[in-house]
């Protein structure tokens, strides 16, 4: 049986104990090093190349994302799960881009960082129930900001043509409706292509549809 190769990086000692007593009874599991520091750790993953780096968010003088981020650069092959002792949406969304395969809480129970470790290895990614509670809320969040941000600098005027212009409406039609002229309707049409930095009214519709632009103006 091939063994999971583990470095564990953490500046507390006693951690570093605690999780090479854990660890070290599972068969399949293998701890070639341990690390202190940021700089101890990259030394440690050029000389052992371990598989999974079991890396703490907080580092004196580096932070844990920053490693995170660097390892992967250097290392592709080494997968990282991330460390922490509090549930933060913004680190385990900082975690995920800087590359880490996993984000476990130091007081889960040692199966959970186990199967974070074993699903790293496979290419998997495993947070933490809690973790992934506020981590999805947190993307709702940011979704529902990203989709006002697209339309942020639209007057509550083109806000009313742009539907109609996703609508596939002539200037014609939609001066009608609104009870605007079609000039009227075509300098609102230029206003937007230039805010959006866009070229022509397809780009205009797909614009829309891809921000979800239904969903933005129900929300307001």
């Amino acid at each position: 049986m091939k063994r999971i190769r583990i470095l564990i990086v953490d500046d507390h000692e006693v951690v570093r104990l605690g999780l090479r007593t854990l660890l070290g009874d599972e068969p399949d599991l293998e701890i070639v090093a341990e690390a202190g520091t940021a700089e101890q750790a990259l030394i440690q993953i050029e000389q052992h190349r371990p598989d999974v780096v079991v890396l703490d968010i907080q580092l004196p003088r580096r932070n844990g994302l920053t490693v995170c981020r660097e390892i992967r650069e250097k290392f592709p092959l080494t997968k990282v799960v991330m460390l922490t002792s509090s549930v933060n949406e913004d680190f385990v969304l900082d975690a995920l881009q800087a590359g880490a395969a996993g984000y476990v809480l130091k007081q889960v129970g040692t199966d959970e960082l186990i199967r974070a470790i074993r699903a790293a290895q496979r290419g998997e990614t495993v947070l933490d129930p809690r973790s992934t509670s506020h981590m999805v809320n947190r993307l709702s969040d940011l979704q529902r900001e990203s989709e006002s941000a697209a339309f942020r600098e639209l007057s509550p005027r083109e806000k009313e043509v742009l539907p109609l212009v996703a609508q596939g409406r002539s200037n014609k039609e939609i001066g009608q409706e609104l009870h605007l002229s079609e000039i009227t309707v075509r300098n609102y049409v230029s206003n937007m292509l230039a805010k959006l930095h866009l070229h022509n009214r397809i780009e205009l519709a797909i614009y829309a549809v891809q921000n979800k632009l239904d969903e933005y103006l129900a929300s307001e």
